[in-house]
Formats: C-alpha cells, structure tokens, sequence
C-alpha cells in the first residue's frame, strides 16, 4: 500500500473541514487517519477512516476501507449514549450521507460505537483515492458534527 495515501486525506480534510467547532486535530498513519476537534491529545470519540480486515465484514481475505464516526471509550454505555444522540438524527443523516451508512456496535470491538460505511477493494494507490476518501470524512465531520453539538 502506498503509505503516503492518508497523508493526502489529512490535506484534504484540512482543506474542506467546517469551522465553528473548536481547533481541527489530525493523526494520519500509514493505514488510516483519526480526527477530531478540540485538544491536541487523541479523542476517543472521533471520526475516522483506515484500512480494516475485510474478515470482520464477510470472513473475507484482504481489505477494506471503513469510513465514519467512531465512539471509543472504555465504557460500553458511554457509547451507546453517544450513539444514541446520533440516533436521535437518523433520518437527517441518512438523507444526507446515504443508504450504505451504518450504525451499531464497531467492526471488531462490540464495546464501541459507529456511524460508518465500507468501501471493497479500494485502490489506495490511485491518485485519487486520497481525494475521495477525505471529502468523504469531510461529509461526515459537516452531517455528525453539529448534530453532536446541538
């Protein structure tokens, strides 16, 4: 995988990201990238978009993209109570992220929390999947965001 892929949504991201919810904070690695507002110390709650094993989907091999809001604190009802003022909003959300947008417990961890879509056989290497992913993470921050903080 070419590594610098999550270097180039981080831009895009920075680029796009709406203001009014407190300073922009961005941790690109080589197989994802977590962001989230306020301080400079990685939030539990944040939006997200990595590479995950595609056998916590379908018991495929390989990989694929997962994309969203992620609720990851230790308490599983912390979560779920995050979740839940999402929920609240279902309708707004699905009108304007889309049908393939899920909700529930994480991918791999049933303690954690999502708001997130997956995309098959993404290829990282095309010049522009680093585009489409972070203004794909951009709708997220622009839909979730102020409904979080409403």
């Amino acid at each position: 995988m070419d590594s610098h892929v999550f270097d180039e949504v981080a831009d895009v991201v920075r680029g796009m990201a709406p203001e009014g919810f407190g300073e922009l904070q961005i941790r690109a690695r080589r197989w994802g990238i977590k962001v989230w507002f306020g301080t400079a110390q990685p939030q539990r709650v944040h939006y997200e978009a990595q590479m995950i094993r595609r056998s916590h989907l379908d018991g495929g091999d390989g990989m694929a993209l997962e994309i969203g809001f992620h609720s990851e604190e230790k308490d599983e009802s912390t979560n779920q109570a995050e979740l839940d003022v999402l929920l609240k909003h279902k309708r707004l959300w699905r009108k304007e992220l889309g049908g393939n947008v899920e909700s529930g417990p994480f991918l791999g961890n049933s303690k954690w929390r999502r708001v997130s879509e997956v995309w098959l056989d993404v290829d990282v290497d095309d010049p522009e999947t680093g585009l489409e992913i972070g203004s794909r993470l951009v709708d997220y921050l622009e839909v979730l965001e102020p409904l979080r903080n409403s």
